[in-house]
């Protein structure tokens, strides 16, 4: 069975959403281990409280993409089964960027959650870009991780109208719904086997309906 590692720093409602589905038994994965980079993230007690195990690896001023930080992210995934054989890392708002080196050691195995139909708009403020652009629907990412920012193999994707009166927030809040859909289904597919990667391109395979929430 897959040993799932998700990455948080943040309240970390993405996790919710796919502890959840684990607890319920919708996807077949050990949930190995929480961890967040900053010891008041309310995930973690989410986390706690669903009955995962936590960790704290604190960054200590070490600048994102840092291999000397992402080690101990190593150990410490190790430590809990989450090995570059058995495991999948999940990033779930964790706001740093990987290390070269660490998406090399766990390479196919890293999956992120972007809010915006990549690879219009990577980086941060997707929601805001897209409302400046004047697009007409948005949505969300759920890709492989790679060496770039937001560039690796699309998995899943959901698209959310925009509305002539959006702000940032109510879009937010509605590509947010999406996400708490496609993400639990892009870790249940992975778990399941279902995936399969060739240069850019993901195919998926599907033998029973997709998870519901």
């Amino acid at each position: 069975m897959i040993s799932l590692a998700i990455l948080i720093s943040g309240r970390g409602s993405n996790m919710e959403s796919i502890l959840r589905a684990i607890k319920k038994n919708r996807i077949p994965v050990k949930p190995a281990i929480v961890i967040s980079n900053k010891p008041d993230a309310k995930g973690l007690k989410i986390a706690h409280k669903l009955g995962v195990p936590t960790a704290i690896v604190e960054s200590g001023g070490q600048k994102g993409g840092s291999w000397e930080y992402d080690k101990k992210l190593v150990s410490t995934l190790e430590e809990n089964g989450v090995t570059p054989s058995n495991g999948l890392v999940c990033l779930a708002g964790f706001m740093r960027i990987m290390s070269p080196e660490f998406i090399r050691k766990y390479r196919g195995r890293i999956l992120n959650i972007h809010p915006a139909i990549l690879p219009s708009f990577p980086g941060l403020h997707s929601q805001r870009q897209a409302l400046e652009y004047g697009v007409k629907y948005s949505g969300c990412t759920v890709h492989f991780v790679d060496e770039g920012v937001d560039t690796g193999p699309i998995l899943l994707q959901a698209v959310v109208k925009v509305h002539e009166n959006d702000t940032e927030e109510t879009l937010s809040k509605r590509i947010l719904r999406q996400e708490h859909k496609i993400y639990p289904e892009a870790v249940r597919l992975f778990a399941e086997g279902r995936i399969k990667t060739t240069g850019r391109k993901t195919t998926v395979a599907y033998e029973s309906r997709p998870l519901k929430k």
